[in-house]
């Protein structure tokens, strides 16, 4: 099986280099490039064409994160996208999400979700960071959600990138049961995807 590809982009050659060492202990990782600007990046994403592509969101003059993550989205709508960064506001979460990135990822993160978080963009699962995912749960506490309680209890595993079955396995319910649940969150929060759906209640917690 052919490893999952990996563009970085962040204008530290440090971060860069020690992501790139850290991924290459993963067998079934491989970064193909590296982009110091989100200009960079849009070359290089249109020569190597990675699976994933890591994004800090602050890179200096020029293009910033979240416009390249738009653009990066024109040239691919499916292109794969991870913000790696320090900022954590809930401002900057939803706007790299509503942007296209899929998950978002804080740069203290451990090894082991780091690896987690790129294997699953591959798989269109989105993984938040844990400070990020703690104040979505607290926003899934809030008692004038129109989500039932089976609902928020599941919006907020979303933030772990549990797949459908993984889900259920958690929930002891059946996998059927986990899709009926998604579609009826998508259907309240006027959302069509888990990273849409993760993104608004971090809005709704923003203008409480």
């Amino acid at each position: 099986m052919n490893p999952t590809t990996v563009l970085l982009v962040d204008d530290h050659l440090v971060v860069r280099s020690g992501l790139r060492a850290l991924l290459g202990t993963q067998p079934d990782l491989a970064v193909v490039a590296e982009a110091a600007s989100g200009e960079e990046a849009l070359d290089l994403v249109r020569e190597h064409a990675p699976d994933v592509v890591v994004m800090d969101l602050a890179m200096g003059a020029g293009m910033d994160g979240i416009e390249a993550i738009r653009r990066l989205r024109q040239i691919n709508t499916r292109q794969a996208i991870l913000v790696f960064t320090t900022y954590d506001s809930d401002a900057d979460i939803v706007r790299a999400v509503d942007a296209g990135a899929m998950g978002y990822l804080l740069k203290d993160a451990a090894p082991g979700e780091i690896f987690a978080a790129v294997r699953g963009a591959v798989q269109g699962r989105s993984v938040m960071s844990p400070p990020v995912a703690s104040r979505l749960f607290q926003q899934l506490r809030n008692p004038d959600w129109i989500l039932t309680p089976r609902e928020a209890e599941l919006l907020g595993l979303l933030t772990e990138g549990l797949s459908n079955r993984e889900l259920g396995r958690r929930l002891f319910i059946s996998e059927a049961t986990v899709k009926t649940h998604l579609a009826h969150i998508y259907a309240k929060l006027g959302v069509e995807t888990r990273a849409a759906a993760i993104a608004t209640a971090i809005r709704r917690e923003g203008m409480r």
